[in-house]
């Protein structure tokens, strides 16, 4: 019997008019949708999926629990979990799509999954995605870098005062909101973000002064230098 290949699909930041058209053909000819699960209801990446792929929805789907804790060993345990579940399935021949927001290659749940179930011996294939930093470049309409500008992605957790410092455009993907903030109000910045980008409740906000303090999770922020 012939093995079954592990896709991980990015599904974009939140438009499903985003998906590419490898992304749509995987999800309609796949025989499982596998998706990241953390107790917190249904995926939003399988929502996004099933408004471009309608037929999705007759697939049987299956969580790989990604339990959001700095635990390595909580984490790797879980990991290990999800990559024999998924294992099983692709060693009865069935190819599975892992759903995945945005580009599995950034800051994805695809990306610890994806070496587990290679180690086992399984064909594991990433299909890239739109990023959301770069779908809120387009809302904004304004480039992320230009000539020879430096384009920094920077993660939650990172110290937003020692990231300012870099040359170029930083952008903060869901980090702690009030230290960067705090850090940028020395204005000497140009500062734009995106809230939610490509969905019914997306935001724009043009300026930092209109960046609510509890703006969501899905905030993404675009700092770059001021024009002289």
């Amino acid at each position: 019997m012939r093995k079954g290949i592990l896709y991980g699909v990015g599904v974009g930041p939140g438009d499903p008019g985003l998906l590419t058209l490898k992304a749509v053909n995987l999800i309609r000819e796949c025989d499982i949708i596998a998706v990241p699960h953390r107790k917190e209801g249904e995926s939003f990446a399988y929502q996004i999926a099933v408004k471009a792929v309608p037929e999705a929805e007759k697939k049987p789907v299956f969580p790989v629990e990604m339990p959001m804790t700095r635990d390595k060993n909580v984490r790797e345990a879980a990991y290990k979990a999800g990559a024999e579940k998924v294992a099983e399935a692709l060693s009865m021949g069935k190819n599975v799509v892992f759903l995945t927001l945005g580009d599995p290659s950034v800051y994805s749940t695809f990306a610890y999954l994806a070496p587990q179930v290679k180690k086992k011996g399984f064909d594991v294939i990433w299909v890239p995605g739109v990023t959301s930093f770069c779908a809120s470049s387009a809302t904004l309409g304004k480039p992320l870098c230009t000539d020879r500008e430096a384009l920094h992605i920077l993660p939650g957790g990172i110290s937003a005062k020692e990231a300012l410092r870099l040359s170029g455009t930083k952008v903060f993907m869901k980090g702690e909101l009030d230290m960067l903030l705090d850090a940028l109000q020395d204005g000497e910045q140009d500062v734009q973000a995106v809230e939610n980008c490509g969905t019914e409740g997306e935001r724009i906000y043009e300026r930092l002064e209109e960046i609510p303090e509890d703006a969501g999770y899905y905030l993404v922020t675009i700092v770059k230098e001021k024009e002289a």
